[in-house]
This record gives structure tokens, C-alpha cells and sequence, in this order.
């Protein structure tokens, strides 16, 4: 522990990494941490790392980084993240916005030819749906990027709607409507909601209920029905794809995130379904991450 004589950023910053030692990232989490308590930037911390901490502050610290020492998730600590350079409210009602997932951002953003690659090009959509919005990070990342679109949110949770909400007024995104639904299910029942769409976008749950990584790292934190599905993890995406055939306008796209070993599967179950154009994109670490495929009617 940091003994009550040490109040100096420097200080508190050494002591807080030995602190966090079984953290792989224990220098950021303890950056993050007394940023965030003395609300200034990383980099005002290298800056000023003489400046002392106040009783209160210091205090706030040690609480925030014994919570960190259960391994209690940053983003969880700190009620935020970031995810395509905007900050997210978050909450245990729903997954933490990671990366990996900014692939289906960029992947979006490529059909409709606004991103680096454009290497689909078709024209512009207007109409899109995220199904499982959790944060509602993926549809706000769009709202923002493409204005002129309308874009419907959903999720099965009350509590991540009402967050997505939230997030969605924080960042001022009128084009954007959240609502609660399981997967499709209020789009047919909703005769005012939007139910034909180019675009349909999904990080949906996709681990086995199997897998030894439930027991590790921030997901021990995070809601299983955000991240477990029947049937090797596969049920939930195949509800989209067969369901989506029935929301998606002629030529229009469906882009889903999954495992790094799912998507030779994913892509069965899109051929299977009579989708076409199907490609698979690598996430940061070079694992395929996101299957896109365009179904015509």
C-alpha cells in the first residue's frame, strides 16, 4: 500500500504499479485511475508529477486502486471508455466497448464508402440497426460519422437501453433512436419504427458457455447474457442472419463480430441463409473478427 507520507503524482504513480502488479497493464491502470480521481489527463500527470495529492484525493486513490486489485474492470471503476475517440458511459448492466469492435465501425464505414478502404462501394446508405447496442458505442460511432443516416439501436436489457440512451444525448446524436427489443422482435410489433434497412450491424453474445475465458480478465465483471450463447456460441448469430433476410432491403448488408475461430461458421450460416459477397475481416492482432455479408432479394 502507498503509506499516508507519499502524496506526490510521482510517488503515488510508482507505488500504485507495484501495487497493481498482477495487472497487465499496471502502470496504465494506475494512470488512469488518479487521472481520473484528480481529473486531468495522462499527460498532466508527466507533466506535473511534483504536484501533491490532496487528503481527500489520496484517499479516493487507495479505494479506487483496492478495487483494481480484485481485478473489478477500469471502465467498471471509473464509469467510462472510450471507443472511436468518444467517451462512453458504462455500467455493469452491459459489455465494456473494446477495439476489436471498432472493425465493424470501419467495416460499415467501407460500404458505404466514407472509410479508408472502400473496397465494397456501393451507394450510401441511410437506414441502419444495431442489435445488442449495450453501450450503444457501435450506433453512436455511426450517428457520428454519418449523420444523414437514421439509425435504430436495440437491446433485450432495459438497464442498456437506458444507457445507450444516455450515451446517445451525451453525444447530441438526433439520428439515432434507442429502443427495447429481443433481436427483431419490436420491429415487427412497432408499426412507427423503421424495419427495412442497408445496414444491419451486431456484436452479439458468441462464446460457449464452455470456455475457460469466462473466468478471466473483465468478462468475470460483465453480464453472461452479453457474451454467452447456445450451440458453441453460434445461436445468437444465427437468429440474425436467418431472421435478417426478413429486415434487410435488397442489397443491403449484415456485418457481425465473433470469435476468432467462428468465422469459417458464420460464414456457413450466411451461405446456407442465401447471402452473398461474404468476407471476413481481421481484428488488431490479426484474428478474423467480422463477417459481412450482402443479401439480395
Amino acid at each position: 500500500m502507498i503509506t499516508a507520507a507519499v502524496h506526490s503524482v510521482a510517488a503515488c504513480l510508482r507505488a500504485a504499479q507495484l501495487q497493481l502488479h498482477k495487472s497487465d497493464s499496471a502502470r496504465l491502470d494506475a494512470e488512469v485511475l488518479l487521472g481520473h480521481v484528480l481529473n486531468k489527463s495522462r499527460t498532466w500527470l508527466y507533466t506535473w508529477p511534483e504536484k501533491p495529492l490532496s487528503p481527500d484525493n489520496y484517499q479516493t486513490f487507495q479505494q479506487l486502486l483496492a478495487r483494481r486489485e480484485t481485478g473489478e474492470p477500469i471502465a467498471h471503476i471509473t464509469g467510462e471508455r472510450e471507443f472511436w475517440s468518444l467517451s462512453f458511459f458504462v455500467s455493469a448492466a452491459t459489455l465494456i466497448p473494446r477495439p476489436d469492435t471498432e472493425q465493424l465501425v470501419e467495416a460499415v464505414l467501407d460500404i458505404v464508402n466514407v472509410g479508408a478502404g472502400k473496397e465494397i462501394g456501393c451507394s450510401t446508405p441511410q437506414r441502419m440497426l444495431d442489435l445488442g447496442t449495450g453501450t450503444g458505442a457501435i450506433a453512436i460511432a455511426l450517428a457520428t460519422e454519418l449523420p444523414q443516416a437514421e439509425i435504430i439501436a436495440v437491446d433485450y436489457s432495459a438497464e442498456a437501453v437506458a444507457l445507450a440512451e444516455k450515451n446517445r444525448q451525451r453525444h447530441g446524436c438526433d439520428n439515432l433512436r434507442c429502443i427495447q427489443s429481443d433481436w427483431y422482435d419490436a420491429l415487427r410489433r412497432d408499426a412507427g419504427v423503421i424495419n427495412q434497412f442497408d445496414v444491419i450491424v451486431s456484436n452479439p453474445p458468441y462464446i460457449a458457455a464452455s470456455d475457460e475465458h469466462l473466468q478471466q480478465g473483465d468478462v468475470r465483471f460483465e453480464p453472461r447474457s452479453a457474451l454467452v450463447a447456445e450451440h458453441d456460441g453460434l445461436a445468437d448469430i444465427e437468429i440474425i442472419i436467418a431472421q435478417g433476410r426478413e429486415f434487410l432491403a435488397s442489397g443491403g448488408w449484415l456485418l457481425l463480430e465473433h470469435g476468432w475461430r467462428q468465422a469459417e461458421a458464420v460464414a456457413a450460416i450466411f451461405n446456407r441463409c442465401g447471402y452473398a459477397a461474404i468476407t471476413t475481416r481481421q481484428d488488431l492482432a490479426g484474428n478474423d473478427r467480422v463477417t459481412l455479408a450482402q443479401y439480395k432479394i
